[in-house]
Parts: C-alpha cells; structure tokens; sequence
C-alpha cells in the first residue's frame, strides 16, 4: 500500500468536500457490499485494478486503512465500518434528491388576483380558494371588489388574472363563461312600514324611497331589476346608490328605502329576522353571473390552476346545479 500522507487529515472541511471524489465513495459502498473487490469490479463493469485504485485514493484522502484485506482475509476496520454508515446516509440522501426536485416542480405557488363584482358570492368561488390553499399553501391571493365594468376593464388590461361579475356588453378580446345564475328579491329593514307583512302585492311598492346598485338601470347590468321596476311602474324615487352589496344592503338596513339584493345572500338576514321579502315572490329578476378571463395574459401555474378548475365546473355541470334557487 502506498504511504498515507498524514496532512490529508488535517485538511479543512471546506477544501476536503471541494476535493473530494464523490464517486468514491458509491464504489466503496459496493466494495464492502460485495466483500470483494473482483466481485465489486464485476457488479461495476470496471477492471479490478480500478477498484483497487479507488479504495487506496479513497484511504489516502481520508488517512487511515479502511479494509484489511489480504490472500483469503477482507475485514473493515473500525475507520471503514464508521464511513460505510456514513456513505450509506449520503447515499439514502442523494437518493431523494430527484423525488425532492419532482415534488418542488409539482409544488404551485404565485400570487393570483381576483376582480370581482360585489355581490358575487358564490360556493365555487368559495370552496376552490379553500381548496387551492390546502393543497398548495404557498399561493397568494387579492381580491378586489370593484363594478362590473372595473372588472372587465382589470381583465382586459391584465391586472387581474379573472373576473367574476355582471355583464352589460361583451368585449371581443375576452372569454367569456357562465359562471352561475341568482335571483334577485327586493327586501325592507325592520324600521320600514313594510316589515313584517305578508302577502302583499307589488302594488304596495308603488312610490316608496329605494336604493339600488349603481348599475340598476336599464342600460347597464342590473337591467332585469330595472325592467320590473318599468313594468311594474312602481315610480320610486332612488335615495342612495353604491356599487357595493355591503352599502346596498347596510341602507335598507337602516331604513333608507327598499332594495333589491341576492335571494342566496339576503336569505341569513331574512332568517335571523334583519331583512323582509317583498313581492314579487314569483318570477323575481333573474341575473347570470359570468368568468372573464383573457386569452393574452400569461397566466402562472396558480392563475391557471383556478381558471381550469372554474372553467370546468363550468364545462361539466348542468346550469340547474350553478343556480340559486328564488327562495
């Protein structure tokens, strides 16, 4: 055996891993596995010669004897009984290196913004942010609430990866996709006249204070609302307007006047007795819901995920299931 030169030992960590031949340290685990180094050399497809170079570099970069063999005589000595477990973790860990690497590349993460119309409330919605951030917690999210027509415009100029509102007039440079159906009611707070009777008739909302949206109008998205106030001629006069659910509903609360909201998100305050329904009971308003998104943006692995996944609820179940019942 060559001489061991005892400097290697005392080398620093930092230049010791720099220098050090990775390679053999798998054909020294393949050594002590086979307990020979002909039988190591075979499993290998290497000459012997090579393998026996291997393990005399691999003991002079560590500076000690790690095998005493001889004519019929192969034993570890403590040194290479101490690096075999020590090449076995080593090997355990490059091991997980591609099933880590994978499993990065499978991990989604991006920020995702979402522009929405206020009184969009909806469990697809709901349920798919629960479920993206379960699975994939390093997603970050925005959502804005803003009018329909700011939605469509966050859309087109792709400050927004989708939307989910109203829509008055389509734009030819976006998608468009039904996202679901609602109903609208119109309610009074508990300080209105109104409050508490039943079986009225539309008749009785002739000429009484309301508020509305900002886009409850005939020419804008709310227009089913405002063609049954026409047809009604119920001849109210508009006291306070907002673009915001919350401030439409916080005004009839108070008493403002009345006004139409959501069936599915005034029934908890009509339950816990804050809202009253009025007529008409029947064939209220009807208002579709759409997912704008826009086929120029680049999209990240997270705005993609959300927008397959609503485009495929979409896709695959009937209306009937996307649509909140009237009462």
């Amino acid at each position: 055996m060559k001489h061991i030169n005892p400097i290697n030992a005392e080398q620093q960590p930092d230049r010791f891993t720099a220098n050090l031949d990775w390679n053999l340290l798998r054909t020294f685990i393949v050594i002590v596995e086979e307990g020979s180094i002909t039988r190591a050399a075979h499993r290998l497809l290497r000459g012997q010669p090579a393998i026996s170079l291997a393990l005399q570099r691999l003991e002079q970069e560590f500076g000690t004897r790690l095998i005493d063999r001889g004519r019929g005589h192969f034993a570890l000595t403590a040194a290479g009984r101490a690096l075999y477990r020590e090449c076995l973790d080593i090997h355990a860990g490059i091991a997980k290196l591609r099933e880590a690497t994978t499993l990065a590349q499978s991990e989604i993460s991006g920020h995702v913004t979402i522009a929405l119309a206020s009184h969009v409330i909806t469990p697809l919605l709901d349920d798919l942010l629960g479920r993206t951030y379960r699975a994939h917690p390093r997603v970050t999210y925005r959502i804005h609430s803003a009018t329909s027509a700011n939605v469509a415009a966050a859309v087109q100029d792709r400050t927004a990866s989708f939307g989910i509102c109203l829509v008055n007039r389509r734009f030819p440079d976006l998608d468009y996709g039904h996202l679901y159906r609602e109903f609208f009611g119109f309610y009074c707070g508990p300080s209105h006249p109104l409050f508490g009777h039943e079986g009225l008739g539309v008749e009785a909302l002739k000429g009484l204070d309301a508020v509305s949206f900002e886009t409850d109008d005939l020419n804008d998205a709310l227009r089913p609302v405002a063609l049954l106030r026409r047809q009604y001629e119920l001849d109210q006069r508009i006291v306070g307007r907002s673009s915001h659910l919350e401030e439409v509903r916080r005004m009839i609360l108070c008493g403002l006047g009345i006004g139409a909201l959501p069936v599915h998100v005034a029934q908890p305050d009509v339950e816990q007795g804050r809202l009253w329904r009025l007529p008409p009971y029947d064939d209220p308003p009807t208002v579709d819901i759409y997912l704008l998104t826009n086929p120029r943006k680049r999209l990240n692995r997270a705005e993609k995920l959300m927008i397959d996944a609503l485009q495929d609820a979409i896709a695959n179940s009937p209306l009937a299931e996307r649509t909140y019942p009237s009462a």
